[in-house]
């Protein structure tokens, strides 16, 4: 009856939704633009790193598009309280690697995290969700308590690269002996210039032969 009274509506576009239906309906889903199915997300994640971090694996979900459907499921996400969607992307990635016959040896998935202020303002983390179902799908270990965010510097968007590198976010690792010898996945929700992902990075490789693996929700160019 509640169904009936008040339908779910589409993230996407906003329609009811069927009832076989959860968060996307099949016509948004279908305009998603993927980009894992192909490999073609690890070349393009590989290129933005190239010569700067040494990757085993990188996968990324979709495509960003600007002012597009990815930019509005990545903000119903991120700003407008919708966490499920973050476990939605989770086992839908999950599902395409395992499709792909993907097997990663994972020990370790950690997502990038937010600061205190900003985790207690919003209540969740956005990629925690994405982050345990990845875990699940890998048969690895969900460690969100390694990878701490210390501080966070005004929104550096109009910044260039290498400023916003500089003068952006700072993050730590706490029990850095429990990183030894792992091959950890860092996952986030989008990668953009890489600079995030960097310094994460550098932290997660101060423990001692450290392999890194990276997973996004989406990613641009």
């Amino acid at each position: 009856m509640l169904n009936i009274l008040f339908p779910k509506r589409c993230c996407g576009c906003e329609k009811a939704l069927a009832s076989h239906e959860r968060l996307l309906c099949v016509s948004c889903r279908h305009q998603i633009p993927l980009l894992c199915h192909d490999h073609l997300s690890e070349l393009l994640i590989k290129k933005k790193f190239y010569g700067r971090l040494q990757l085993q694996h990188a996968i990324s979900l979709m495509r960003f598009q600007k002012q597009g459907l990815t930019q509005k499921l990545l903000h119903h996400m991120k700003y407008y309280g919708v966490k499920e969607l973050s476990a939605f992307f989770g086992n839908w990635l999950g599902n395409e690697m395992d499709a792909l016959n993907n097997t990663w040896n994972v020990d370790m998935v950690i997502p990038v995290p937010l600061d205190r202020k900003r985790l207690k303002k919003r209540g969740y983390n956005q990629v925690a969700g994405f982050g345990k179902r990845m875990a699940a799908a890998l048969d690895a270990e969900y460690r969100d308590n390694i990878l701490l965010k210390t501080a966070n510097i005004r929104s550096q968007v109009r910044k260039n690269r290498f400023l916003r590198f500089e003068s952006g976010a700072v993050f730590t690792v706490n029990n850095v002996d429990e990183l030894n010898d792992k091959h950890v996945l860092l996952v986030d929700d989008i990668i953009t210039t890489g600079a995030t992902i960097e310094k994460c990075a550098a932290e997660l490789f101060k423990g001692k032969h450290v392999k890194l693996s990276v997973a996004s929700i989406a990613i641009t160019g």
